[in-house]
């Protein structure tokens, strides 16, 4: 009963969050239709373009951080990542279980689960820190500009414990890896389908990769020159939509009230900040000066870019690189299957084998067939 009460539990969740929060913003953009008959579309596709152009940077990210050796290609890199979103935007802490999709596609393309693992983990670490000092050079330079905010505070204390929970572990791993490696191998023993070795191999990898990336000034300075321009050029999208109803906001004000939405939004509790990006930003963004109207017309087109159009986006990305050029319908359906139905960490091959074995077992119909005739036998599936 465990499943189904639990689907239920998010589905109750997911319509009052649509009752309470979208549909209010929906009903309040539609008295202000009348925006659309001197709609800006020169401003609508650059806001496309740009858009893409950030999500392709996140790719870019990826190539920095993963090993020379046996590397996917970069039109790879981006389909891996345009997956592993389309997870993220459909399920609540849709984080992991994006992560649980990438793990299983770079496995597949021979990347070792450890490399992926810490190529995961420092991306995380690194895009949050970017983002939250991102957000507060902004705030330093918006406050003398548009005067202080009490959500300012709020969104300082939260961002100040994420960067404090970010160098702690940091520097658990690097300066005590040794007992780091102990704590995940206890964990690892409990945790069934894991193992202990594996997680205390990827603690002392974390390490020496982390200590080597701080060493290399020219990877570190281009990962955090990737990671910025993602964040930066994601912000300069939602300023095109704006611009396209005719507001053209301060670019420092309004980075800053996209990043109070985005490090609000990635508290847990919706897919992608579903409800709580699209209702925080216009408010913060007509105290920055824009009408109410266009705020919520720019932002709800914004986001139709931004988190609605990578799922369906996503779902042919993943088919792509599970579906050999010229099969049939059918497999593509079961491809479509296996992305749904599996779970994101289903892929993760048990305590003691090797890395080498994984894309075997993440590749060929035979994965997806068993997915579809057997779908609540996979532990698997509870973990992630």
């Amino acid at each position: 009963m465990r499943r189904p009460l639990r689907r239920l539990i998010i589905l109750l969740i997911l319509a009052l969050i649509v009752e309470y929060l979208v549909i209010p913003e929906l009903i309040g953009a539609s008295k202000d239709l009348y925006l659309l008959g001197r709609l800006n579309e020169g401003w609508l596709v650059a806001g496309l373009i740009v858009e893409a152009v950030a999500l392709f940077c996140y790719a870019l990210l990826n190539r920095v951080l993963l090993p020379r050796q046996g590397r996917p290609s970069l039109s790879r890199l981006f389909r891996i990542d345009l997956s592993a979103a389309a997870i993220a935007h459909v399920i609540p802490a849709g984080t992991v279980g994006g992560a649980g999709v990438g793990y299983q596609l770079f496995t597949a393309e021979g990347v070792p689960g450890t490399e992926v693992g810490v190529m995961m983990a420092t991306k995380g670490m690194g895009s949050t820190v970017v983002l939250n000092v991102l957000l507060w050079i902004a705030l330093v330079i918006s406050i003398p500009l548009s005067g202080f905010r009490p959500v300012y505070a709020t969104v300082a204390i939260i961002g100040a414990v994420l960067l404090a929970l970010v160098a702690l572990l940091i520097l658990g791993i690097t300066r005590g890896e040794k007992r780091a490696a102990r704590i995940l191998r206890a964990l690892g023993q409990r945790i069934p389908g894991v193992g202990g070795d594996r997680l205390e191999q990827v603690a002392l990898q974390a390490a020496a990769s982390i200590r080597r990336l701080g060493r290399n000034r020219a990877v570190l300075i281009e990962s955090l020159t990737w990671a910025a321009l993602n964040w930066l050029l994601d912000a300069a999208s939602l300023w095109c939509f704006i611009a396209a109803f005719g507001g053209y906001p301060n670019p420092v004000g309004l980075f800053a009230a996209y990043g109070i939405a985005n490090v609000l939004g990635a508290i847990p509790l919706t897919p992608g900040g579903l409800g709580i990006i699209d209702t925080i930003t216009p408010v913060l963004l007509v105290g920055f000066g824009l009408t109410r109207s266009v705020a919520t017309l720019g932002v709800l087109a914004w986001r139709l870019v931004n988190f609605w159009l990578p799922i369906p986006a996503g779902a042919i990305a993943y088919a792509s690189l599970k579906v050999p050029k010229g099969t049939d319908l059918r497999a593509i359906r079961r491809a479509f299957a296996e992305m749904i139905g599996r779970g994101p960490s289903s892929q993760n091959p048990p305590a003691g084998e090797t890395d080498a074995e994984t894309p075997a077992e993440t590749s060929g119909e035979s994965a997806a067939e068993s997915a579809q005739e057997a779908p609540e036998e996979s532990p698997a599936r509870d973990r992630s």
